[in-house]
C-alpha cells in the first residue's frame, strides 16, 4: 500500500487538483516545484500562496502536507527556442508543435522528482499531465508516462508509481474533479489563486481566474470552465 507521496506542483489548476487528490489520498504528500526560467514566473508566488491557503482552509488535510522543495533547471532556458522561456509570440512550429513546447522539460522534472523521492523515501509521484485537453507534446502522453516510470524504476533500484489523475479527463472534469475533492472552497481558492497565463497576467480576473484570456493556456482552462459552468446549471436545473 502507498502512503506516501511527491506532487510536481506548479502553483496551477492542474497541479492544485492533483495536490487535493493525493492529500485525499496519502499519509504524507510533499510538493515540488521548477524555476527554468519560465516567462510566467509569477507561477512561483502563486504556488506559495496556494500552498499557505490550502493549509489554512482544509484543516483535515493540513496535517498530511509535508515539505515543499524548488530546484532551479536554468539549463532550459539556456536551450531557448520555447515561447515559455523567451520574448516571442505564441505560434505553431514546422513539426506540428506549438512553440510552448519546452523539449524534455517533463522527462528532466520527472527524473528529477525520481532523484527527490528516492532522497526523501516518497513511493508515489503524481503529475498533472493529460492526454485529452493539451496542446500535443509528446511528454505529456501516457506512453511516456509509462517508459518513464520503468526508467526510474529501474535506474533508482526502487520501484516508483508515476500517478497522473488527470490523463483521460478535459478540463472542465477537472474542475468537477476539484469540486468532488473540496467543494466550492476549493473551485474558489483554484479561481483565485492559481495561476495558469503564460504571460503572468495577474491584472485581469475572469470567471475562471486570473490571465490574459488569449494564451494557449488562459484558452484551455476558459473552455474548460464554460462547460464545467454550463453542465452544473444543466444538472441544478433538471427535475
Amino acid at each position: 500500500m502507498h502512503t506516501t507521496a511527491l506532487v510536481l506542483f506548479s502553483g496551477g489548476q492542474d497541479s492544485t487538483t492533483c495536490l487535493a487528490q493525493a492529500l485525499s489520498k496519502y499519509e504524507r504528500v510533499e510538493t515540488l516545484g521548477f524555476d527554468y526560467g519560465q516567462r510566467h514566473h509569477i507561477e512561483m508566488d502563486a504556488r506559495r500562496v496556494v500552498l499557505a491557503n490550502l493549509r489554512e482552509r482544509f484543516p483535515q488535510w493540513a496535517p498530511r502536507m509535508g515539505e515543499d522543495h524548488v530546484l532551479t533547471l536554468a539549463a532550459l532556458q539556456q536551450l531557448g527556442g520555447s515561447s515559455l522561456t523567451d520574448e516571442v509570440a505564441f505560434a505553431m512550429q514546422a513539426d506540428g508543435l506549438p512553440n510552448t513546447f519546452v523539449p524534455g522539460r517533463n522527462l528532466l522534472f520527472l527524473t528529477l522528482a525520481g532523484a527527490l523521492a528516492y532522497r526523501r523515501g516518497l513511493q508515489v509521484i503524481v503529475t498533472g499531465v493529460c492526454e485529452t485537453d493539451f496542446s500535443g507534446y509528446p511528454d505529456c502522453r501516457d506512453d511516456t508516462m509509462k517508459a518513464m516510470q520503468i526508467a526510474l524504476s529501474l535506474g533508482l533500484e526502487r520501484r516508483l508509481l508515476i500517478e497522473t489523475p488527470l490523463m483521460w479527463i478535459d478540463k472542465a472534469d477537472t474542475w468537477k474533479l476539484a469540486h468532488a475533492l473540496g467543494g466550492q472552497a476549493l473551485i474558489d481558492l483554484i479561481v483565485e489563486d492559481t495561476h495558469t497565463c503564460y504571460l503572468g497576467d495577474r491584472v485581469h480576473r475572469h470567471a475562471w481566474g486570473y490571465g490574459c484570456g488569449t494564451c494557449p493556456a488562459c484558452d484551455l482552462r476558459q473552455r474548460g470552465w464554460a462547460r464545467y459552468s454550463e453542465r452544473e446549471a444543466n444538472t441544478s436545473s433538471s427535475p
